[in-house]
């Protein structure tokens, strides 16, 4: 009997060939049985600092060798999903600040509709993609610093807010994430808010942009969810409500985000490394 997995994920073209190879009939390959699994752990991570997921999520499913449609797509459903667990979380403990979110808020939704809209070509896409991991990986793992909730705060510039916003929509639009892994790192480097505050307007950007972006690509053409994807949200969903409640009221942040620095570093190293060698 052919396996469930292998008539829906890949519908035409070379990817069918290669996942009839990975799945052979009467059997579903075991890497495809890890990966909602490794969802499970990264959606986890990333819920504990108030983000999403997509990075995470867009990296392990790179490794599969699956559609950039169907990568976007799915990683920015369980966008919305996590990040709106993780808000509820830190809304309840109290760390949301709505005068810190809206100035990103008006120009990243517009922007994210239309990087969603646009068609890239693969290679453009996973470019975009890797320099995006490369970016949130250096992030994680050598500018996480114990002490950024104990410098003194800065008052934000509405301008600068809307202007910052723009860009992070536009580019997480294109790639197919949230924009928080962008927004709570600039938060915290240009001491707009701590590292709490910076997870729960994040978990909100993420949620709205990724709803914009989603909306975008349904209506440019770029939309594709199948079973594959279903299957990997109710991991997401119960992995979100526990790391969000540990992140909003028990973890300090650092390590974990650390650990997800590790988690990127090895997907990035795996790709480069099939692509040169």
């Amino acid at each position: 009997m052919q396996s469930i997995l292998q008539s829906k994920v890949f519908v035409k073209g070379r990817a069918v060939v290669q996942y009839e190879k990975l799945v052979p009939r009467g059997e579903i390959a075991m890497p495809f049985l890890l990966l909602p699994l490794t969802v499970f752990v990264i959606a986890f991570f990333y819920a504990s600092v108030g983000f999403g997921g997509a990075t995470g999520y867009l990296a392990v499913m790179s490794l599969f060798d699956l559609p950039p449609k169907l990568m976007a797509s799915t990683a920015l459903v369980l966008n919305l999903v996590v990040s709106s667990v993780a808000f509820l979380n830190y809304y309840s403990a109290g760390h949301f600040r709505f005068r810190l979110l809206w100035p990103f808020l008006v120009t990243s939704i517009p922007a994210a509709f239309m990087g969603g809209y646009l068609r890239l070509h693969d290679q453009v896409y996973f470019m975009l993609l890797y320099g995006v991991l490369t970016f949130v990986m250096g992030r994680m793992l050598f500018f996480s610093r114990p002490g950024d909730d104990l410098a003194s705060r800065r008052a934000l510039s509405p301008l600068v807010g809307m202007g910052v916003g723009a860009v992070i929509g536009l580019l997480s639009g294109m790639v197919g994430i949230g924009g928080g892994i962008f927004l709570s790192p600039l938060i915290l480097l240009m001491r707009w808010g701590t590292s709490k505050e910076a997870s729960a307007v994040a978990s909100v950007f993420i949620f709205i942009n990724s709803a914009s972006g989603l909306v975008g690509r349904v209506l440019g053409g770029n939309f594709l969810l199948n079973s594959l994807g279903l299957t990997l949200l109710p991991a997401g969903i119960l992995a979100a409500f526990g790391g969000a409640y540990l992140g909003a009221r028990k973890f300090s942040g650092v390590t974990m985000r650390r650990l997800l620095g590790l988690v990127l570093l090895v997907a990035i190293s795996k790709y480069f490394y099939g692509e040169f060698f």
